[in-house]
């Protein structure tokens, strides 16, 4: 399977680059919001408690499977980058030894992309790792968390850039006039010919440097000044689906977030999830 370690590999660059909903008055419009699923995320660091978005259901429903199955129990944080993300999720962790390369367990099926317009990258988001695949569909078990940096205007039209490069991509992808290339790199994914699919996938970059048919993105006002405050990686936005938000322990993102890492950004020091279960 392919290594869902090298999702974000190409955003390492941006990384360093870039180192509101209105208010309601009735109860029934504030329902969404206040019936939101929860999950208690017990780790080496401290407890988290996580809301889950009624926005994104197939994500939600997924996440509270597992916790309620255990899935996620003695697991590790196997990839983190400071200022960037924490990742976990990987259910080969659970028995990994040091040294072990982690980011290619998974269950066998994907999750299909739930993008929202008011769902965004904030810190603290959850969010689906994924790979590469054309249709953006997102790892049934891999996860990270965003802790990111605080924004000004000036990254923030550098990520409004990128978003808009990688949606261009996408949708040169989908363009009916490229179906056979939309197959072949179909195909290359599913039969993990990783080089076949790199070759594709150069390809499809390329013509997104000048595909212009379909409606750019910016970045909402009330999303920048959430950026600009509370901070983020802006740039995942619309690429990758968030599925939920820590409420409570925030704190913990930054302690893990710190701890010391080797190859392949593993933590030295295993920092594990040692319970995620559903608050009733």
């Amino acid at each position: 399977m392919r290594n869902l370690n090298s999702i974000l590999c190409p955003l390492l660059t941006m990384v360093i680059l870039l180192l509101g909903i209105t208010s309601c008055e009735t109860k029934e419009e504030k329902e969404p919001e206040e019936l939101r699923e929860m999950v208690e995320m017990v780790t080496d660091k401290g407890t988290m408690r996580i809301a889950l978005y009624n926005e994104t259901p197939q994500h939600r429903d997924n996440f509270l499977k597992l916790a309620s199955e255990g899935a996620y129990d003695s697991l590790l944080f196997h990839r983190v980058i400071e200022n960037f993300m924490v990742q976990g999720g990987d259910p080969e962790s659970k028995i990994a030894q040091a040294g072990d390369t982690l980011g290619n367990g998974d269950l066998a099926y994907t999750v299909p992309a739930e993008f929202h317009p008011e769902l965004f990258h904030k810190k603290g988001a959850l969010a689906a790792a994924r790979t590469g695949n054309p249709e953006r569909a997102s790892s049934a078990m891999q996860f990270y968390l965003v802790q990111g940096n605080v924004l000004n205007d000036t990254l923030l039209e550098e990520a409004e850039v990128f978003i808009n490069e990688w949606l261009a991509e996408y949708y040169v992808l989908h363009d009916p006039q490229n179906e056979e290339l939309y197959q072949a790199i179909k195909k290359a994914d599913s039969a993990e010919n990783w080089r076949e699919f790199r070759i594709l996938q150069d390809s499809v970059i390329n013509m997104g440097k000048t595909y212009t048919n379909f409606e750019k993105y910016s970045i909402p006002e009330a999303h920048r000044e959430v950026y600009k405050t509370l901070g983020g990686t802006a740039f995942l936005d619309q690429n990758y689906t968030v599925f939920g938000e820590v409420v409570e322990g925030m704190d913990v993102i930054d302690s893990i977030a710190k701890v010391q890492t080797g190859d392949m950004n593993r933590p030295l020091e295993d920092v594990r999830i040692l319970s995620l279960k559903v608050v009733e």
